[in-house]
C-alpha cells in the first residue's frame, strides 16, 4: 500500500502494517464521531508514527499513485471531521 501524508511525501507499507494503519484508520473515525480532540491526535500520531517507522520512504521523483492521503501532520479535529468519517480514508 502506497501512503501519502500530506506536506511530506510517500511511503510504501507491508500489508500487515497496512491492517494497522486501517485498525487506528477506525478509531480516528470514532475520536472524531465522539468530538474527543485528545484522542484523536493521540491516534492520530500513531498513525503518521507507523507510516514514517514502518513505511519505506519513496524517492520524491516516483510516480506512484497513493493508496490513501493522510492529513498533514497539524490537522484540526474540524478539519479531519472531513476526512475521517464513515468508513474513514481507508474503505473495507
Amino acid at each position: 500500500m502506497i501512503v501519502r501524508i500530506s506536506t511530506e511525501g510517500q511511503y510504501e507499507l507491508s500489508d500487515a502494517d497496512a491492517e494497522t494503519l486501517n485498525e487506528l484508520d477506525n478509531d480516528a473515525v470514532l475520536a472524531c464521531e465522539s468530538g474527543d480532540p485528545t484522542a484523536f491526535h493521540a491516534t492520530f500520531s500513531q498513525m503518521l508514527e507507523l507510516v514514517r517507522t514502518h513505511g519505506r520512504r519513496l524517492d520524491e521523483d516516483a510516480l506512484s499513485g497513493s493508496d490513501i492521503i493522510l492529513p498533514p501532520p497539524d490537522v484540526s479535529l474540524e478539519e479531519a471531521r472531513q476526512e475521517f468519517q464513515g468508513e474513514g480514508l481507508i474503505p473495507g
